[in-house]
């Protein structure tokens, strides 16, 4: 454990893809000690499959994806079909704080490992379960992946141009799920410390993800109004658009907000002028006749850098930003120069770049210290070291494949 502010708090885990991993790793960027419980019976697709960089790998230690997701932790396998690793499940979990789990709703309790059964081992505990649509309700067995999380919570139907069907979203949205779920668990723990008690947490990722377009909802419920795709337009800021720059596939996000921005705008174009055409006199005016605005801011950067733009606008106090690819991001200066992206060293992949904690903490700081575990890599610490098995034990175990 390092010395983050979740110093002493042991999560055991029963996840795999993203969501569940990921709410868990943001935790142990925070000092918590990650127990990740896995088996060769049933291994977590990531480790196998990259969807995003449409990679597959050959053994179970080689995904750079795994390993963003996954760091800091330890694994343990267990065949959890088994009675035994059952018992050694409940055992980890007398030794932990919170458990974690995002398998379909029923299954987890199926296994003998509910929380109803788990708060009976410890009465303090704290409990997640995430799934795609929650634990009741009629659709509380649908599968679900970040897609269909997306969609069920009405994303897509907002997202996009008007002359084209609904955006599919992907990782994503996995990973805002996950950090609701480490919201969570925060609260969580934060309630303990005062009470003493534990509690359990039923999370759905549709109601996360449509909770983040509230908006939506409170324009439907006040002004009985559908919100449907508008590209990349506001429903009152003009001019709201990205806009084509010199460069292939070169784009700069230009958003103003008040007549004072406008005026602005203007100055760094170098078109006073517009300050008195009647049609973008106001902001109302602007919105009204933004195509003709957005012609003629287009025909300003057409010509430009996405970076020349952004720092004439910048400069006189207008939000504006290149869109920027991936390639650009990992380059950038400003992301390099406060460390976003941090080298780690995995015994297969060998040196492999993962993203850092997203949080600068001056007296309990976030870190990474160790790569993701190779499957299985802390059995005999764990099993000996916290449970105290001997290793007479652990090789009974893996005979019998309760340990495996």
């Amino acid at each position: 454990m390092n010395g983050g502010p979740l110093k002493g708090i042991r999560i055991t885990e029963f996840t795999s893809a993203w969501a569940g991993p990921y709410a868990t790793c943001l935790l142990g960027f925070l000092g918590a000690d990650i127990i990740k419980v896995e088996s060769q019976t049933y291994i977590d697709h990531s480790r196998y499959i990259s969807f995003t960089t449409g990679r597959n790998f050959a053994t179970p230690n080689e995904s750079s994806v795994f390993n963003t997701l996954n760091l800091n932790k330890k694994s343990v396998t267990l065949n959890l079909k088994k009675p035994k690793a059952i018992e050694i499940a409940k055992e980890l979990v007398r030794a932990s704080d919170v458990v974690v789990e995002n398998m379909r709703p029923g299954v987890i309790s199926r296994l003998g490992l509910g929380y109803d059964v788990l708060k009976e081992v410890k009465q303090e505990l704290i409990y997640l379960s995430s799934s795609a649509c929650g634990q009741t309700g009629p659709q509380r067995e649908y599968i679900g992946y970040a897609p269909t999380f997306a969609a069920m919570a009405g994303l897509p139907h907002i997202t996009g141009y008007e002359d084209w069907p609904p955006s599919n979203f992907m990782g994503s949205i996995d990973l805002r799920s996950a950090t609701m779920s480490a919201f969570a668990i925060l609260a969580a723990l934060l309630y303990r410390q005062r009470s003493g008690e534990g509690q359990y947490m039923d999370l759905s990722s549709q109601e996360t993800i449509a909770a983040l377009s509230g908006d939506v909802f409170l324009d439907y419920i006040m002004n009985s109004r559908v919100q449907t795709r508008k590209g990349n337009r506001d429903s009152i800021m003009a001019p709201h658009n990205c806009y084509r720059c010199v460069r292939e596939d070169s784009w700069i996000s230009i958003a103003v907000s008040s007549d004072e921005e406008w005026h602005a705008l203007c100055r760094a174009m170098g078109k006073p002028d517009l300050l008195l055409d009647e049609r973008f006199s106001d902001g109302s005016s602007r919105w009204k006749n933004q195509d003709e605005l957005d012609l003629i801011i287009s025909g300003w950067t057409k010509d430009k850098t996405d970076t020349d733009v952004m720092e004439a606008l910048q400069d006189e106090g207008v939000a504006a930003a290149p869109s920027m690819s991936g390639e650009a991001l990992f380059k950038d200066p400003h992301l390099n120069q406060r460390e976003v992206f941090k080298e780690v060293d995995h015994p297969v992949i060998g040196k492999d770049w993962v993203v850092a904690p997203p949080w600068k903490l001056s007296e309990t700081p976030a870190g990474i210290h160790c790569h993701a575990p190779l499957l299985g890599q802390n059995n005999e610490d764990i099993f000996c070291g916290l449970l105290g098995m001997s290793l007479d034990d652990i090789k009974e175990l893996e005979e019998e494949k309760v340990i495996f």
